[in-house]
């Protein structure tokens, strides 16, 4: 199911920026690289709960503006390593949105962004073994098991047009994570900054 989702995001976004200007005012594309910060360890009977902060995020993502810069768009962001949970195996936080998106032209090479949007937080907790609990009817197997949690996400960056259709943006994300059991809080904040390109701008 996570790689249908991914395909499809993937998917969408690509076969969406050919034919823009039949339906959208414009669309982007970009990648990016950040971090997460969350609060600190809790103790909650007598058992530790960990943060999620730390590490190295990758994302990749888009939006198509429909109307008077307003749009949709989509992101898949990435822990780029596994983490330690405790002594109870290594894991990976993966987080899938959907967001509503308006982007104010604020001058000729400066555009803004802001997100709202649900999705899911996708923690891979790493077995080890081929079959990790999870196989599919043909056979294939995982060599972890997730679990999964709705959320909300709210976002916004600053999108610097550097040569043409190019942009680098400073940006951030919260995330707003239900039944986040398995950590100490179910708030997350990823900060970072990605390089896209725009079509039909």
């Amino acid at each position: 199911m996570n790689r249908l989702m991914i395909f499809a995001v993937l998917f969408g976004l690509f076969s969406l920026t050919e034919p823009i200007s039949t339906f959208a005012q414009s669309a982007d594309v970009a990648f990016g690289v950040g971090t997460l910060t969350a609060p600190g360890p809790t103790t909650r009977n007598g058992l530790i709960y960990p943060s999620q902060t730390g590490g190295a995020f990758l994302s990749f993502g888009g939006d198509v503006l429909v109307h008077k810069r307003f749009g949709v768009g989509a992101e898949i962001a990435w822990r780029a390593s596994q983490n330690s949970y405790g002594t109870v195996a290594p894991y990976r936080p993966l987080f899938f949105d959907v967001n509503g998106v308006w982007a104010p032209q604020l001058t000729k090479h400066l555009t803004g962004e802001l997100q709202a949007g649900i999705g899911v937080e996708d923690i891979r907790f790493y077995t080890g073994y081929g079959n990790g609990g999870s196989c599919d009817v043909y056979g294939y197997c995982n060599n972890f098991v997730s679990s999964h949690h709705f959320m909300g996400d709210f976002g916004g960056g600053i999108r610097a047009y550097v040569w043409h259709n190019l942009f680098v943006s400073p940006e951030v994300r919260l995330y707003l994570i239900h039944n986040n059991v398995e950590f100490s809080s179910g708030t997350a904040i990823r900060y970072g900054a990605s390089i896209g390109y725009s079509f039909g701008r």
